[in-house]
């Protein structure tokens, strides 16, 4: 067993993002350490940053959310020192991805971010993913700042029914 518990909590982090095939949020990993009482949030999250800093996971951040991915490098080592974690800590991840698959998945599946334009308007980015493949994706350009976050506040809920209504509006064979 580790006799470093951070070293552990890496390896944990390092065996969660090899076992999905999309993007963990910050709050995912967190709701998963907390809820089980494994460490702090403020350990997770520089647990987090020496991983990010040794290239083992990459980071995608937006607006409201930071997604890790595990890197070919961070594969490597977890194929080499995963053996460290205990068979009981990998039933925990592995009942906590199974318990919460598509609630994981469907949060990670829909992206919105914006930025400001070289014209001064706001460009929202809108995303519809599954796995590493993109369904949809979309920009819109809005006048200001207020319209861009209430646009990605809102593509979470809405998502489903633009995808649904384009889908059957580009599907239908009438013109």
């Amino acid at each position: 067993m580790l006799s470093e518990p951070k070293t552990l909590y890496k390896l944990m982090n390092l065996y969660m993002l090899k076992q999905v095939n999309f993007p963990l949020t910050n709050a995912q990993l967190t709701d998963f350490f907390l809820a089980h009482e494994y460490t702090s949030y403020f350990n997770l999250q520089q647990v987090l940053n020496e991983l990010l800093e040794a290239g083992l996971i990459r980071m995608h951040s937006n607006h409201n959310s930071s997604r890790y991915e595990i890197t070919r490098e961070g594969e490597e080592t977890l194929e080499f020192f995963g053996k460290n974690i205990s068979p009981a800590i990998i039933n925990d991840m592995d009942q906590y991805l199974k318990d919460n698959r598509f609630r994981i998945r469907n949060e990670a599946g829909v992206l919105a971010d914006y930025y400001k334009s070289t014209s001064q308007d706001y460009v929202v980015h809108m995303e519809i993913r599954e796995g590493k493949s993109s369904l949809l994706d979309l920009s819109l350009s809005v006048p200001d700042r207020e319209q861009a976050e209430a646009m990605c506040a809102q593509w979470e809920k809405k998502s489903p029914e633009v995808y649904s209504f384009l889908m059957k509006t580009l599907m239908n064979g009438d013109s």
